[in-house]
């Protein structure tokens, strides 16, 4: 009996022995991948009238925009307006879709309209989800569309990194973009537009009775700052572009994974101190091309991509710009998945050619010509290709030698089961096998569980498909 006591307390103590190691090592492990998420920040600051790069920190490294995006919708709507294809005047229609995107949000009803110029100022004060879509729909016939056009802008103006899927920043797995792009996007919204660059100074505006305040703390209280852009998601953390003058010195300074708004804020005003001094006072004209004579879907060239990926979070990030205004820590994301890289050969399907329609019905005739005079075609070639998707998960539905046919295919996917992949991104992948390129047809997730449920329930629709890890 005393033998067998004496064997248990043994095996007792080197059981609690065992589960202090474990603890501490996971408590390591732990620490390692807090530490890790934290390193996920991003800065730049550039001196706006010579291009030269005062600061950088991981500034080619991939981020998420978040609100940011807005930036590129503003840039295509400024177009718009210089090319009069709208006017500050012209309706912009909420359709179901555009009415139903999450806060923040101006709250317009399905079929209701504000004016382009309304629009404008609500995503540049309250960062409007609704009022973005809503935009991108009116100059893209459909955000998807819209978004193609955000991309292929992105490219002509030398925003290589950088990838859109929607006209707001809500959270989508295949949307990102570097520091060093937003400061590039940054510089070009006020030498090509200085006309319309002032609304990014508004820091609140009336809307009917009420009086809708901006999120961008450092208007007014940092001299010199006029804009441009907040945005948050729990994935991204918190990110700001700054443009700041003082005389003849201009600046523009990016800030993207914050760990709060107040420390996002701070971070900025403390490079704005350092180095706005440092800027040239003298240099001038445009440092940014021109890229609009052709058309945004002219630009569309090859992708080069940074080496770093985004962590993508297996829950859906909170929503965005919410939390901007308070110094509330947003809730971590989940610690980014290891890509592996998978060689399989899918069937090649053979579908018939599906007809693109760029524009899509608008309630009325007024807003009919106005997209029909804005939108182009969407183009032959996916701006995403084979490394331009942050690690994650991803169901494939498809592979076909031509790229155009597997976008289309994915686009007839998404209408037989809008309710599956409500919450994913189509994309597609090129790979080479015995000397031809096909393109994979694959829709993006965020975690293993949300790829196989998606998966099944499209087999049970007779849609065939299998999930992979990238």
């Amino acid at each position: 009996m005393r033998q067998a006591l004496s064997g248990f307390v043994s095996k007792s103590v080197f059981s609690l022995k065992t589960i202090m190691i474990v603890a501490l090592a996971m408590s390591f492990v732990v620490a390692d991948a807090g530490s890790s998420l934290a390193a996920k920040s991003a800065a730049i600051v550039i001196d706006a009238k010579t291009g030269k790069v005062l600061y950088s920190s991981d500034a080619n490294g991939r981020r998420y925009p978040a609100s940011l995006t807005k930036m590129m919708t503003l840039y295509l709507t400024f177009e718009a307006l210089a090319k009069r294809r709208i006017s500050k005047n012209t309706p912009v229609v909420f359709s179901a879709n555009a009415a139903a995107e999450p806060p923040t949000k101006l709250g317009v009803r399905p079929g209701g309209s504000v004016t382009v110029e309304t629009a404008i100022l609500s995503m540049v004060t309250k960062s409007a989800n609704d009022s973005s879509t809503a935009l991108g729909e009116l100059l893209g016939g459909s955000e998807a569309n819209f978004a193609r056009m955000m991309t292929a802008k992105a490219r002509a103006l030398g925003m290589n990194g950088t990838v859109f899927r929607n006209a707001n920043g809500l959270p989508n797995p295949g949307q990102f973009t570097t520091a060093r792009d937003m400061a590039t996007l940054g510089i070009a919204l006020r030498e090509h537009f200085p006309q319309y660059y002032g609304y990014f100074s508004q820091r609140s505006f009336l809307y009917g009775r009420q009086r809708i305040n901006g999120h961008n703390r450092l208007l007014g209280r940092i001299k010199g700052v006029d804009g441009i852009k907040t945005g948050y998601t729990r994935a991204s953390g918190f990110n700001l572009v700054s443009s700041v003058a003082d005389g003849d010195r201009r600046i523009v300074a990016v800030v993207m994974g914050g760990n709060s708004g107040r420390s996002r804020d701070n971070q900025m005003a403390g490079l704005i101190k350092a180095y706005l001094p440092r800027a040239s006072s003298r240099g001038g004209g445009d440092l940014i091309a021109k890229a609009g004579g052709d058309g945004p879907m002219k630009a569309l060239v090859k992708v080069f991509l940074p080496k770093h990926d985004a962590p993508t979070p297996d829950d859906k990030p909170a929503v965005e710009d919410n939390a901007v205004a308070s110094n509330d820590d947003p809730t971590t994301p989940d610690v980014e998945q290891t890509s592996a890289t998978v060689e399989e050969v899918t069937p090649v399907v053979q579908i018939k050619k599906v007809k693109t329609v760029a524009v899509a019905a608008a309630t009325d005739a007024s807003t009919a010509q106005v997209v029909a005079a804005f939108a182009e075609p969407a183009p032959a070639v996916d701006p995403v290709n084979t490394a331009s998707v942050p690690s994650g998960w991803a169901v494939q539905v498809a592979s076909s030698p031509s790229q155009s046919e597997a976008q289309a295919f994915l686009d007839k996917t998404t209408k037989q089961a809008r309710s599956i992949l409500a919450d994913a991104s189509g994309f597609t992948v090129a790979f080479d096998k015995d000397g031809v390129t096909y393109y994979r047809a694959r829709f993006g997730f965020g975690s293993k569980n949300s790829a196989w449920n998606a998966c099944n329930a499209l087999k049970k629709k007779k849609i065939a498909c299998y999930a992979v890890q990238q």
